[in-house]
């Protein structure tokens, strides 16, 4: 009901909108008159995410008819939310601290992996997109309290390509500093590549005596537009037998060929962030202003308003990597009711917890925020 609520309010302008993108610029000015009444029913949060949907869509339409280059836009353009999302800075902090659905994702992940290397005395976890690996520090304790089958060694693989191998270094520095303060045998190796098209199994220190898990937060999504980069991947992720595969994505469609279909897409995935913002943080905090005018700005522009190669941000739901799993021999595990537990608990630690929905779609738990799916934690064996 709220959907169709706040459709039947956008349609308008969305209607308005939708012929900027076939006529002419000029359009755009009735089209802000219209909102201006729907915003003032939708409040707060929904006013900030039309008006940057639009904005958005207006300035990359102008650029595209004008080829507009301007020091403003070369300065935009160099933000890489990829590489910002890898280092350790204080917005980042503070969107994984108190806005719920990373940490809930991260902690059901790796509860995953806890389950399935229960026995093992030597464990190999294959990072696909580490950033500040403090995922791994969940994993050290669970394995600094199991006494009955103390680990042997505890190897963690980063893959890497670009030019961000000194963000993983510092990350290694840590992680080996908090496994020593732990007494956990551990090593860290990079893998590290120019263009992921040159990953190969034989890059990989492998034990056979080790057990292998990888584990995949928000790193597929990356490589939707660059097919050919993540089928190398999967390739030599089965070529190397892990035990098990964790995976957690954005659960939402902003991959449709269709303009239309993925600024609605925007607009009700959007809404649930900025109406999580509106109760997780304060309206004046510099960290949420950075959150929404540059990170969420940056993913909106790059939805509504950029195409072809420009167009990074390809989120898929769950049936698309199902399909996609399925060409490796891959098989979905069903989540523990642990890691389910596991899920509820972290949540229920936010103050704004209550608004944090579950979900199961097949073997996956969808988390989302009042009921908006928002990501998908999934884990999968190869056959």
């Amino acid at each position: 009901m709220k959907k169709k609520r706040m459709w039947h309010l956008l349609r308008p302008s969305w209607l308005l909108l939708r012929k900027l993108a076939i006529n002419s610029l000029n359009v755009l000015a009735n089209c802000l008159v219209t909102v201006n009444h729907c915003l003032a029913i939708l409040g707060a949060p929904l006013s900030v995410l039309f008006i940057t949907l639009l904005k958005h869509f207006a300035r990359g339409w102008i650029e595209k008819q004008e080829e507009f280059q301007s020091k403003d836009l070369q300065k935009r353009q160099s933000f890489d939310p990829q590489v910002a999302y890898k280092e350790l800075n204080p917005t980042i902090v503070a969107f994984y601290e108190d806005l719920p659905f990373c940490k809930v994702s991260v902690f059901t992940a790796v509860q995953a992996i806890i389950e399935d290397v229960a026995e093992a005395k030597k464990i190999h976890v294959i990072d696909l997109e580490i950033r500040n690996g403090g995922q791994w520090t969940i994993l050290m304790q669970a394995l600094e309290s199991r006494h009955e089958c103390p680990i042997e060694l505890l190897k963690i693989t980063a893959i890497e390509s670009g030019t961000t191998r000194h963000i993983v270094e510092d990350t290694s520095k840590r992680l080996k500093d908090f496994a020593q303060g732990l007494n956990i045998p551990f090593s860290f190796n990079i893998v590290m590549v120019s263009d992921l098209l040159h990953l190969r199994e034989d890059l990989f220190e492998i034990d056979p005596e080790e057990i292998i898990a990888v584990y995949s937060l928000y790193a597929l999504r990356t490589k939707i537009q660059q097919s050919d980069q993540l089928e190398t991947i999967m390739r030599v992720i089965r070529t190397l037998s892990p035990n098990v595969m964790v995976v957690a994505e954005i659960e939402a469609n902003h991959n449709s060929t269709s303009f239309v279909n993925r600024f609605i897409e925007a607009l009700f995935f959007f809404s649930a962030f900025f109406d999580c913002l509106e109760t997780c943080m304060k309206r004046d905090e510099k960290n949420r202003m950075i959150i929404e005018s540059l990170y969420f700005g940056h993913g909106i522009r790059n939805i509504v308003a950029e195409e072809g190669a420009e167009r990074k941000t390809r989120n898929v739901k769950i049936d698309v990597w199902r399909a996609f799993f399925s060409r490796f021999g891959m098989v979905e595990k069903e989540l523990s009711t642990l890691s389910l537990y596991q899920a509820d608990l972290v949540a229920k630690r936010f103050p704004s917890g209550s608004f944090c929905t579950f979900e199961k779609n097949g073997h996956c738990l969808v988390i989302g925020w009042k009921g908006t799916p928002i990501n998908s934690v999934s884990v999968w064996k190869f056959l």
